[in-house]
This record gives C-alpha cells, sequence and structure tokens, in this order.
C-alpha cells in the first residue's frame, strides 16, 4: 500500500517547481493525502497571494471529488449539470484547471494543486508532480477521466 509521506511530498514540490521555473512561472504548489489534509506547501517568490488558497484548495477538491479541477470546468458553467457546485463546501470546489489527483492504482493516495499561471499551465506544472510520483511508487495511477454531471440513458 502507498502512503503519501512528508518526504514524498517534498519531492512532489520539486518536481512542481523545477518545471515551473521552466516555464518561467512563479507557482504556489499544495499536496494533500487521501483525506485531503495538506501535506506540504511551498510558494515560490514572487507568486501571487491569491495562489495560496487557491493551490491548496484544488488540491483537496482533486481528493475529495477523484478528478483533476478541470474536469470540473466545462459541467460547472450556467446552464451545465453541475452548475454553482463551486459554492458548495464552503467555496471550496476549485473548477479550475491545475488540481489533479495522485492515484496508486485504483487507490486515492492524496492530490496535488498548484496555482501560478493559467489553468493550462498550472496543470502542466502539477502533471510534473503526478510523473514524480509515478517514478517514485512505480505504479501508474488508473487514468482518472471521470467528468461529473455527464448523463447516462439506458435504453
Amino acid at each position: 500500500m502507498v502512503k503519501l509521506t512528508l518526504e514524498a511530498a517534498k519531492k512532489l514540490i520539486d518536481a512542481a517547481e523545477q518545471k515551473s521555473r521552466q516555464m518561467g512561472l512563479a507557482s504556489n504548489i499544495a499536496i494533500v493525502d487521501d483525506g485531503g489534509n495538506l501535506v506540504a506547501f511551498h510558494r515560490m517568490d514572487e507568486a501571487r497571494l491569491a495562489g495560496i488558497e487557491i493551490s491548496k484548495n484544488k488540491a483537496w477538491t482533486s481528493a475529495a471529488m477523484r478528478m483533476p479541477t478541470a474536469n470540473l470546468t466545462q459541467a460547472a458553467q450556467p446552464g451545465g449539470p453541475s452548475f454553482g457546485i463551486n459554492t458548495t463546501n464552503g467555496g471550496r470546489i476549485v473548477i479550475l484547471g491545475g488540481g489533479i489527483p495522485l492515484m496508486s492504482g485504483d487507490r486515492l493516495v492524496g492530490g496535488v494543486g498548484v496555482s501560478g499561471g493559467s489553468s493550462t499551465q498550472d496543470m502542466e506544472v502539477a502533471n510534473a508532480a503526478v510523473q514524480a510520483f509515478t517514478a517514485m511508487t512505480g505504479k501508474a495511477g488508473t487514468h482518472v477521466s471521470a467528468r461529473i454531471g455527464s448523463v447516462q440513458t439506458h435504453s
């Protein structure tokens, strides 16, 4: 069984920070455990103050919802099946890209959240942490592609 330790979280932050620097960004990077509890946080020099809570909440959302935060974007738009979901859980649900769950097979281990660039850039930085996690554990996570609010019909 894979458990997310502080030492592992520091390595994930290092990988994300390196990617952020390569992209010319200053990011806030948060790592949470499978219960959404903060394990480690890092604010790069010059990273926006508002991004502190955004990154923490992206990490929490990805773990709590067991999906990348980007998967919530479309469904949460006006007229979408999950419109308003970002107002639940004390406003903690984030519908911006940059939060990705950390999976070991089918098991949730934690989540990573990044804030510092566009949603696409934040996803790329978060993905660097996910790749580092996979390299450390040797266990690729199940591809998490679940979308909230999708309607299934049966004939």
